[in-house]
């Protein structure tokens, strides 16, 4: 049976009536793991009785340069709670995890759709790379839509901090706590991914612990911040 997403209620705004499905994107450097992320979500729609179609769009250049609008990687998800032909086509929710993915990413995005963006990559080099000349995340620009910003780079390292792992590796785990947030939203299990986690990390317990610590620390946030969205 499928269960409804995070009302919207708590913030102060009226309840949203909840649509047949509900299209989410993922969008990230090629780095950021958005297939294994929306891969993941997708098998958390599954157990939750959605229907539901994906469509992973790849980087346009192999190995393209960190941050350009030519390595960014995508993941869609149209579920529902009825039938789901298509992987839908412009996204309620689109999650950005540089400039470049929302530059490559935003245009598609439906009006008044929710943007979350890992501010703290919106540096200005990153800024540069995708040929903005200004952040978007303040220069008034995404006013069409809801924006959500907020640092995923260091609440994530934060979350693994007890590991001991390198920056690098700490920034490995932003899409498992990205993942985190998403299930939160929708109101998915996350015991199916913390066995997968450990599965996958079987020879290597740190780095499942420090996975898992991320995924729960992403689902926290989200309830901290009550960000909310209809549900299917």
């Amino acid at each position: 049976m499928a269960t409804a997403a995070r009302s919207p209620e708590a913030d102060g705004h009226p309840e949203i009536p909840h649509p047949e499905a509900v299209v989410v994107r993922f969008a990230g450097d090629s780095g950021d793991g958005m297939q294994l992320t929306g891969g993941q979500f997708t098998l958390s729609a599954a157990l939750a009785g959605n229907d539901f179609a994906t469509f992973p769009d790849f980087p346009a250049e192999i190995r393209a340069p960190q941050g350009t609008l030519f390595g960014v990687s995508a993941f869609q998800i149209n579920f529902g709670a009825s039938e789901v032909d298509t992987a839908g086509d412009a996204p309620d929710v689109l999650i950005a995890m540089n400039p470049a993915a929302l530059k490559t990413n935003v245009i598609d995005l439906k009006p008044g759709g929710l943007i979350i963006a890992d501010a703290g990559e919106f540096t200005a080099r990153n800024l540069a790379k995708a040929h903005y000349d200004a952040s978007p995340l303040e220069d008034g620009s995404l006013g069409k839509w809801q924006l959500v910003q907020f640092d995923i780079s260091a609440l994530t390292v934060e979350a693994v901090k007890p590991f001991g792992l390198g920056n690098k590796d700490a920034l490995r785990c932003k899409n498992m706590w990205t993942l985190g947030l998403a299930l939160w939203m929708f109101d998915r299990d996350r015991a199916p991914i913390i066995q997968w986690l450990k599965d996958k990390f079987a020879k290597n317990p740190v780095l499942a612990d420090a996975n898992i610590a991320a995924l729960n620390a992403g689902h926290a946030y989200g309830e901290t911040v009550e960000i909310g969205q209809p549900g299917v």
